[in-house]
């Protein structure tokens, strides 16, 4: 493959809901161009895009994968994007570096979910796309009333929608596409024009007066040749419909049968002509040493790259993706990665075409490549020069919000879970990992349960290391409510030299801070140099527990009398008393547990509204407030978390998918007693149990 240098790039990302055809368009793009000799199928698992085992296991994509294709000596990258939800993370990284986006529809299914995430997270990057109208092959196939469904989509985003093909036939008898533009048909493959089938002339006719209108508002001095003769010729209407196209004003809409390769290379031309290179692509920012610049897309402009994605191989080693945002790549150069303050060199530069690899000098400002065996990036970082520091910044991720805890299949399993964990969660940005302190267990967080579980099957399979699952516990507390106090005796005699100790001792709920140890003792009866091991079993029982088996904090204690004996007391007889006149004293000043309280902001569209605030009622949430923007409402409410555990699948299950929360944590506060009781009984049974061991 040649090099392409900026002004003959295009970076496009597919973006779309699950199963509209992201991956047969990329495949049908590479087999139209003739790169390559035959369409794969996802079914069979053949396709250029979807190469990972996990991918044609599943039968959908999970991971973004690179498809660049050459056309009208033109490049462009095509980054195929994940449509499922549990894989946003993928589709955010691939809009991150594209400078323009086709959120496609299925013919049948219309505007769905999905539609409606492709074109938030578009927003968010700012960029220009198409619509595009697929499967037209399909039983059900209906261009007009998808259409409409897009139009009003649109308009209630404050955008307009263009018709720049028209079908010929549909269902079964899709046959090729219409260019409005051109005014002539592409039939099968779209290689050759003819004319316009004489059913469709009228439609086409009112189609490229609209068009024409449209493109007249592009520039004025079009709006003034339109007005005067009331026709543009086809460059103008091109220059024209870029200029509405590029500022967002209006959304293209096409048609095509990707499985079939039809309206294919019509798209493809349309994605030369209409998208930006990225010369007038929305522009990129990134911060220097003094405040934020913009970047140039040029190769002689100081290094920015950013790094979208990262993948281990046990066979290929650590593969980068990056994208020049200005300046160039050489390769065997070093950079400088400025988010770990390291140098790192370019040994091999590739442009990746699904899991092949075409090998490259050097990669121009603009492009999108990769390299392999670089020692610490990671995801998200930036290459720059040494001398001339910038940082591009992370796209925003949604929070992960499903949580369970893992634990090692085998003691080998047990070494590697940590750098095992820390790896996924680099090439992840939406996993993230941690050790609670609380409950002492593992946690792995993701967007829900395919998304673990494709985590857990990598950590399986790239780094043989087996991991179990299940529920997370929640990070109860456990607290007093009043004052109380109580005495206590650890004395043993065995022959020879015994043990004796006698700590009595007052508790009382503490709030300036999680704990404080004084005492109170005058006289003789027990010596201060025993202070320190009595405290020391206080603390060990409130690490573990008094009588939840959760840590304890909030707690005053005060040591005001005891016994010693002059050869039987030893340090250790004193923790002993301290920890079990603290555990009795415990059970008497009103011992309650406390949960953790999140903070939920649920959006939903408005039919779903009542479903979820009554749901949210039956899980002990507290509603604080609504906010209302279009179509949709976000519910504010404090939610204990422990019914909060599954909570994406079922908000997801309640709205068809069109609902989404975030979440954090707002306090602490009691738990009812209804709720408490299980919960200490549950640890009285298992302290019993250990017992009996």
């Amino acid at each position: 493959m040649k090099e392409y240098t900026t002004e003959f790039l295009r970076n496009i990302a597919l973006v779309s809901h699950g199963g509209a055809g992201k991956t047969m368009l990329a495949e049908a793009f590479l087999h139209a161009t003739g790169a390559t000799t035959r369409l794969g199928k996802v079914e069979d698992g053949t396709t250029v895009s979807d190469y990972d085992e996990e991918e044609i296991r599943r039968k959908i994509s999970i991971y973004s994968s690179m498809i660049p294709v050459e056309h009208r000596d033109h490049k462009i990258n095509i980054v195929d994007a994940p449509g499922y939800t549990d894989f946003v993370g993928e589709a955010i990284s691939a809009l991150s570096v594209a400078d323009g986006a086709i959120i496609l529809v299925d013919a049948v299914a219309g505007v769905e979910v999905g539609t409606e995430l492709a074109w938030r997270y578009s927003n968010d990057f700012n960029l220009p796309r198409f619509f595009l109208i697929n499967k037209m092959d399909r039983d059900n196939a209906d261009f007009e009333k998808t259409y409409t469904a897009l139009e009003e989509f649109a308009r209630g985003h404050g955008k307009r929608t263009l018709k720049v093909q028209l079908p010929v036939g549909e269902k079964q008898n899709f046959k090729g596409v219409v260019d409005i533009i051109g005014m002539q048909a592409y039939l099968g493959d779209g290689k050759t024009a003819s004319e316009i089938p004489a059913d469709l002339k009228d439609a086409a006719e009112k189609a490229h007066f609209t068009l024409v209108e449209a493109a007249a508002e592009g520039e004025d001095e079009l709006m003034e040749k339109y007005l005067e003769s009331g026709s543009l010729s086809d460059e103008e209407i091109v220059r024209g419909l870029k200029d509405v196209v590029h500022s967002g004003e209006f959304i293209p809409v096409f048609c095509a049968a990707g499985g079939r390769e039809i309206g294919v290379l019509p798209l493809l031309n349309n994605l030369v002509d209409l998208m930006p290179s990225p010369l007038n692509a929305p522009k990129r920012a990134a911060q220097g040493r003094d405040g934020e610049e913009t970047l140039k897309p040029a190769d002689t402009e100081p290094l920015a790259a950013y790094v979208w994605k990262t993948t281990a191989d046990p066979f290929v080693g650590k593969m980068t993706y990056f994208r020049v945002f200005s300046g160039s790549i050489q390769a065997d150069a070093h950079v400088w990665n400025q988010n770990k303050a390291a140098d790192e060199r370019m040994s091999s530069l590739h442009l990746q075409r699904g899991k092949e690899q075409i090998p490259l000098k050097t990669v121009h400002a603009g492009d999108i490549a990769s390299v392999s065996k670089l020692s610490v990036t990671a995801t998200g970082d930036t290459f720059c020069d040494k001398n001339h520091p910038l940082t591009i910044a992370r796209p925003k991720f949604p929070a992960a919000l499903y949580r369970v805890a893992i634990t090692p299949k085998t003691q080998a399993d047990a070494a590697k879970i940590s750098p095992t964990m820390t790896r996924l969660c680099e090439e992840d940005m939406t996993l993230t990992w941690q050790n609670d302190p609380i409950t002492r267990e593992t946690v792995l967080q993701g967007m829900g349960d395919q998304h673990i579980d494709v985590a857990l099957h990598r950590a399986q399979t790239k780094f043989q290391v087996g991991l179990a699952t299940h529920e997370p516990k929640i990070p109860y507390r456990e607290g007093i409510t009043r004052k109380a106090s109580a005495q206590y005796r650890h004395k043993k005699q065995t022959g020879g030299a015994g043990q004796f100790g006698e700590v009595h001792l007052r508790i009382e709920p503490y709030h300036e801070g999680d704990f404080e140890f004084t005492d109170e003792l005058v006289g003789m009866n027990l010596s201060k140099s025993y202070l320190p091991p009595i405290e020391k079993g206080i603390k060990a029982t409130m690490e573990r527990g008094a009588f939840a088996g959760y840590p304890m904090n909030n707690v005053k204690v005060i040591v005001y009398d005891g016994k010693e004996h002059e050869v039987d007391s030893k340090p250790v007889a004193f923790e002993i008393a301290g920890r079990e006149a603290f555990k009795l004293a415990v059970q008497s000043a009103g011992p309650v547990l406390f949960e953790p309280i999140m903070e939920v902001h649920v959006t939903v569209p408005d039919a779903n509204m009542g479903d979820v605030m009554s749901d949210l009622n039956t899980r002990r949430g507290r509603v604080q407030g609504t906010e209302a923007e279009h179509g949709s409402t976000t519910v504010i409410a404090h939610v204990p978390m422990a019914e909060m555990t599954r909570y994406t699948t079922q908000i997801r299950s309640m709205t068809g998918g069109r609902g989404y929360f975030t979440m954090e944590l707002h306090h602490y506060d009691i738990v009812p007693t209804n709720v408490a009781a299980p919960i200490i009984e549950a640890h009285k049974k298992e302290m019993e149990a250990k017992k009996e061991e």
